[in-house]
């Protein structure tokens, strides 16, 4: 089949993987090129055939499915890889999209379902299991920094202000009366306690939140 997705299988499982293997080929439009148990016969296997997609399991013997992403999303980054693990750890979750996996989905997915996500990272989607992102939501949700501004004294979110509206150390210095070394002062402890690291994103931070 000439429009037919290409499709690379690791796992080091024998059983699940001849699974998914043969779960795939029954679905029309996917056609699984190769497979192997290992990460770094992966990267040779993608290397060498350039397939669409990846699936990938993350905890195998060898490269694990982090390190392996991590090398075929470099040597091939137009091949999508799709995370097929049993692991619901969230830093895990995180490390693979950090390694260059556009999808994550938990072993014991439906067959069509995985051919859904599939067809989904080959067309440039981003894909996480529905149990993962509502968790990872409720996380993120419950642990949201408090706002940074929070921390500025009034005199340092005045000088905020002005610094999103342009004004140099100098302009600021003569515009409240303090000297210019004061004010350098000041704006060191405002990148601290925004935690950025120049004027300009200070600026940015500062228009974000209707200060300048």
């Amino acid at each position: 089949m000439p429009n037919s997705i290409s499709i690379l299988v690791v796992d080091d499982h024998p059983l699940f993987r001849q699974g998914v293997v043969h779960a795939l080929q029954s679905e029309p439009g996917l056609r699984v090129v190769a497979e192997t148990d290992s990460g770094e016969e992966a990267l040779e296997l993608a290397r060498t055939l350039m397939p669409q997609v990846m699936l990938l399991d993350i905890s195998m013997s060898g490269w694990d499915g982090i390190t392996t992403a991590e090398k075929v999303s470099t040597a091939c980054p137009a091949t999508a890889i799709v995370m097929l693990t049993m692991s619901d750890d969230k830093d895990k979750l995180l490390a693979a999209f950090k390694a260059g996996a556009r999808a994550y989905v938990l072993k014991g997915v439906a067959a069509q379902e995985l051919a859904r996500v599939v067809r989904a990272a080959a067309a440039g989607e981003v894909y996480v299991s529905q149990s993962l992102a509502g968790e990872m939501l409720v996380s993120l949700t419950h642990g949201k920094a408090p706002d940074p501004l929070q921390e500025l004294t009034p005199r340092e979110r005045e000088i905020l202000a002005l610094i999103g509206n342009g004004y140099t150390n100098r302009a600021i210095g003569e515009k409240i009366f303090l000297s210019e070394q004061t004010i350098k002062h000041y704006v060191t402890n405002i990148l601290q306690k925004l935690q950025v690291r120049s004027r300009v994103e200070a600026a940015l931070l500062a228009t974000r939140h209707a200060l300048a």
